[in-house]
């Protein structure tokens, strides 16, 4: 089955995950998270790609951002991964991908969902039970964003600076509404999105990009279970 074309748009906003292969640790110790951090800034900003949020768990990572061109995005991606798996392979003497294949990728409606995706991503730990606050995990955009603890890869996106109208205002508001965890709806929502490159939107916005982007930007609707005997 063809590839279908990625989402973009200018100012377009992408949840990006990308997964270990089979699922294995992409990162071994906090060296291999420093360093990939690094590697991603770098391919940030040669590509035109900024980053409004991010986690980096044991066996894959996720990112919000919004992509110059349509074309940052995959060429961030590439840079991100030649450079960080010859690191990695080096250091823990392996060889062979690291990756479960290309990045997946979901176009965000941001008036609507940029916070919910937001949460979603800076709480990953915490649902994970690697943490029990997102404060206290130190690889992730949390502490910037909720804290204003200095991250120069976190760069605002204009529905986050609509908090508030100084930082700390903004993050005060910010923290107020992690307080409460998103609903399961918003977590599914987020999540099958995600996982098979959809829009995380509303049922405008996603009319809107499917007229513009010519595919499915959604899953069909379920039909009516089948009954026994049928």
């Amino acid at each position: 089955m063809p590839r279908q074309p990625r989402f973009w748009f200018p100012g377009a906003v992408l949840h990006v995950v990308q997964r270990g292969n089979n699922r294995t640790g992409v990162f071994a110790d906090d060296a291999d998270r420093r360093f990939y951090l690094r590697c991603l800034a770098d391919a940030a900003t040669a590509h035109g790609v900024a980053i409004h949020a991010y986690v980096l768990m044991t066996n894959h990572i996720h990112l919000l951002v919004s992509p110059e061109t349509s074309e940052s995005m995959p060429r961030t991606m590439q840079s991100l991964g030649r450079r960080y798996v010859r690191w990695f392979n080096h250091f823990h003497d392996r060889t062979g991908t690291l990756w479960e294949g290309r990045y997946k990728s979901a176009l965000v409606d941001s008036d609507a969902y940029l916070i919910a995706c937001m949460r979603y991503i800076e709480a990953n730990p915490v649902r994970a039970g690697m943490v029990a606050a997102s404060g206290e995990f130190a690889w992730s955009s949390y502490r910037a964003n909720g804290h204003g603890h200095a991250d120069s890869l976190v760069t605002q996106h204009s529905v986050y600076a609509s908090l508030g109208s100084t930082p700390a205002s903004r993050q005060a508001h910010y923290r107020r509404i992690f307080g409460s965890a998103l609903d399961e709806d918003e977590q599914r929502t987020i999540r099958d999105a995600t996982r098979f490159e959809w829009v995380i939107g509303s049922a405008t916005f996603c009319r809107t990009v499917q007229s513009v982007a010519g595919r499915r930007t959604e899953r069909l609707p379920m039909g009516p279970r089948r009954r026994a005997g049928d």
